[in-house]
């Protein structure tokens, strides 16, 4: 996952087709009529941008609509949190996408098998996370690259995270914030109970993380991979799909990068 230079149009010219999704909340649907009044609307598959009007959550459900295509999202905030998001509505938006810059991104593959066999596999932009779904703590076996790096931690449970999710669940769980350019991804405990001290690591981007689950009968646990929820699994497998991405675009001096890089110095 790497930050990219500013966009380039293919025509040169500032993008004139934009397709603006808006989430189902009044605030984003005023913007969203004013905006179409202005500006037009067209469908994301014939527009040379994707404007996202909400917030946070509503951002990862389009980036999750545009994986694999090369039409780039610029989100307006209409809704509670913003992190992947710009503040304001330029007075030309057209020309103010032209001064963008933008931020690839490659989302993890979640493949995990079910107790009764099946497997279920998932996309995640932001993390892959394991938790207990009873009182009992889960116990779970740690591979990395097909090594044992942990053959038992105690915990509620185990996360995954990109470096633009390492902002989100990740530092709730006390793990590390990833600068973007860093390609490494935080593999961090959720309430580790043994090893007690353990903090979780650091991996590179290219590693593949295999989590089993021991004593999953009495010990059930369930997965997730931003959206998709799967329940009772006895393994899964993380690891990034750098054959998939999309690209999210911020206004100049607030990239993805330089906001990663202020939360750490937030007190």
């Amino acid at each position: 996952m790497n930050e990219i230079h500013p966009p380039v149009w293919p025509s040169g010219q500032p993008p004139r087709r934009l397709a603006f999704i808006a989430a189902p909340n009044p605030g984003a649907h005023r913007t969203l009529e004013s905006l179409t009044a202005r500006y037009g609307q067209h469908t994301p598959q014939e527009a040379d941008a994707v404007i996202c009007l909400g917030g946070d959550g509503f951002m990862l459900e389009i980036l999750h609509m545009m994986l694999g295509q090369t039409t780039p999202v610029y989100g307006i905030n209409c809704g509670s949190v913003g992190f992947l998001m710009n503040p304001a509505i330029p007075d030309d938006l057209p020309m103010h996408l032209t001064q963008t810059q933008a931020a690839t991104l490659h989302p993890l593959r979640m493949t995990a098998q079910k107790s009764s066999g099946e497997i279920i596999e998932a996309l995640a932009l932001n993390d892959v996370f394991l938790f207990r779904e009873t009182r009992q703590a889960a116990k779970i076996q740690i591979e990395v690259d097909d090594r044992v790096r942990m053959p038992e931690l105690i915990c509620d449970g185990v996360l995954v995270s990109t470096p633009a999710g390492s902002t989100a669940y990740n530092l709730s769980a006390h793990g590390p914030i990833v600068p973007l350019s860093a390609n490494l991804l935080p593999l961090t405990p959720i309430s580790a109970f043994r090893p007690r001290r353990w903090r979780g690591a650091l991996l590179p981007s290219a590693a593949r993380v295999r989590l089993t689950i021991l004593e999953p009968e009495k010990r059930p646990v369930a997965a997730v991979a931003d959206f998709t929820e799967v329940r009772d699994v006895v393994s899964v497998e993380i690891a990034e799909d750098r054959a998939i991405q999309t690209t999210l675009l911020f206004d100049p001096g607030q990239s993805l990068s330089e906001r990663i890089l202020a939360e750490q110095f937030t007190v």
